[in-house]
């Protein structure tokens, strides 16, 4: 594949990452933005091949009179990981608990997207007094043979996994990477806020994806873990997904994660793709209001 300018422009650009602060977690600092200082928190968890900027991009206007916090997942966006030990959701979900008891919350909603989703889902699961209920938006929570695991799991390899992230960072991933972050997107397209304001350059460094292929070779027992246990999640689960969704099928994955909790609700929206909270955050938005209702 030859990167064209377009795809270059995208994959170089810097943007005006959000500002963030940081909590300390054994010692590690784990990343957030906070905004607003409503009585009701609500935490944003990103997907795959962003960071905390692209949840609060699209939801940061749509929730008012709440406070709002949004969490870079341990090896992406400024949050940072060690080299064992940290991959897959089951630790995320963990990291991220601990860092939201370091800041003093109590008690909050959930809203994760993706990969995200599925690292929100275990935090909900993990500690069912802290979290009110949980927004899942285009859930992955199947283990599955994806198109990560061609991409990024030999990236993860031991010893090799970091020359070989490093090698396509510097030709493979120039054309790839956009590629990936338009098809997130279809049928429609990154919006211009997205595009002005979101730091590409950092997502798709060496690094974060040597971290995506490590989460990648991780996910398949932690899901299956999550499956045994979310019919016994007593927190209201709403689940949103695209009709024309190209990276989950959600009529397979986000279905069957509001069958099995106990109290589970699943809407798809027509014609939109896997980014929900940028394509439709009016929904979001209603349906975090519905929640638990």
């Amino acid at each position: 594949m030859v990167p064209n300018r377009k795809d270059l422009a995208l994959l170089e650009r810097a943007g005006a990452p959000l500002e963030r602060s940081y909590v300390s977690v054994d010692g590690a600092p784990i990343a957030y933005a906070q905004i607003g200082s409503g009585d009701e928190v609500v935490v944003l968890i990103h997907g795959t091949l962003t960071a905390l900027d692209d949840m609060m991009l699209a939801l940061g206007d749509q929730l008012p009179g709440r406070t709002l916090i949004a969490l870079d997942r341990p090896g992406f966006g400024a949050s940072h990981r060690q080299v064992l030990g940290q991959a897959g959701i089951l630790r995320h979900a963990n990291l991220l608990d601990r860092a939201l008891v370091a800041l003093g919350v109590r008690k909050a909603a959930l809203v994760g997207h993706s990969f995200g989703a599925a690292v929100a889902l275990a935090m909900a699961l993990a500690a069912p007094d802290r979290y009110t209920g949980l927004l899942a938006l285009a859930p992955l929570v199947l283990p599955e043979w994806r198109l990560e695991h061609l991409l990024f799991a030999p990236r993860a390899v031991p010893v090799l996994g970091g020359w070989l992230a490093g090698w396509s960072h510097g030709g493979f991933d120039a054309a790839l990477l956009p590629m990936l972050w338009r098809a997130m997107f279809l049928p429609q397209t990154i919006p211009e806020c997205l595009e002005q304001h979101f730091p590409f350059a950092a997502a798709g460094a060496a690094a974060a994806t040597q971290r995506v292929g490590e989460d990648t070779l991780a996910a398949g027992p932690d899901l299956v873990n999550l499956l045994s246990r979310v019919g016994s999640l007593q927190a209201p689960v709403t689940v949103l997904g695209g009709s024309h969704d190209l990276v989950v099928n959600n009529l397979l994955h986000g279905q069957l994660m509001a069958r099995l909790a106990p109290r589970g609700r699943f809407e798809l929206l027509p014609g939109i793709g896997h980014m929900v909270h940028h394509v439709a955050p009016q929904a979001v938005a209603r349906a975090l209001e519905d929640l638990g209702r």
